[in-house]
């Protein structure tokens, strides 16, 4: 079963997070150039990711587009880290999506498992937010499968800028999601220097 947050806990995973098997090492993995958000309210939810991609100190693209539609439009996965293993990270989930008839946690749970357990993508260096209309996930190679309990998350560099900033407007606004998750987004570009303006937004 996923594994649901404790408000103690949190609902996005920080930045930096250990790599399966380097942990005996004492090295941990940093994700940099990317901030992935998602906003869930009033029956709609909305994925948002910034377009920066940096190669060591140096911005490589500005318009990198991290948010997917899969499943026939009715599932939307964003990821943070590295670009070649997110797509393998897409391909397989969609994989997952199909095989299980487009049940989002069964997919989730099954993907974890095989990103822990496979030798091949445990070392992928990649975190991914899956959403439908009725559930979100966040998913890690150590096997997480983490649901959060208000309806937000967040991954990547920025992401406990936006989280924070979501978390705000939630509260004390009355905005939708999709203004919610732009509004968030552009406070975390603001902060974070991995984290551009060029939004891609993806909405169920």
């Amino acid at each position: 079963m996923a594994q649901k947050s404790s408000p103690m806990q949190g609902t996005s995973p920080m930045a930096r997070t250990t790599r399966p098997g380097a942990m005996k090492s004492g090295r941990s993995f940093e994700m940099h150039g990317t901030t992935i958000l998602c906003v869930r309210r009033d029956s709609k939810v909305v994925m948002v990711g910034d377009g920066q991609v940096t190669l060591g100190d140096n911005v490589v693209k500005h318009t990198a587009r991290k948010t997917r539609r899969l499943f026939s439009d009715k599932v939307l996965a964003g990821f943070a880290g590295s670009t070649a293993d997110a797509i393998s990270l897409f391909e397989r989930f969609e994989s997952k999506l199909q095989e299980h008839h487009g049940n989002l946690q069964k997919a989730s749970v099954e993907l974890a498992k095989e990103w822990r357990r496979d030798r091949a993508l445990r070392h992928l260096a990649a975190m991914l937010i899956v959403a439908d209309a009725k559930s979100t996930f966040v998913l890690s190679g150590n096997g997480d499968v983490i649901e959060p309990d208000d309806g937000l998350c967040a991954i990547g560099s920025g992401g406990p800028f936006a989280l924070s900033a979501a978390r705000a407007l939630v509260k004390h606004t009355k905005l939708g999601a999709k203004e919610i998750a732009q509004e968030a987004m552009r406070i975390a570009s603001e902060i974070c220097i991995f984290t551009n303006g060029n939004f891609t937004l993806e909405e169920l």
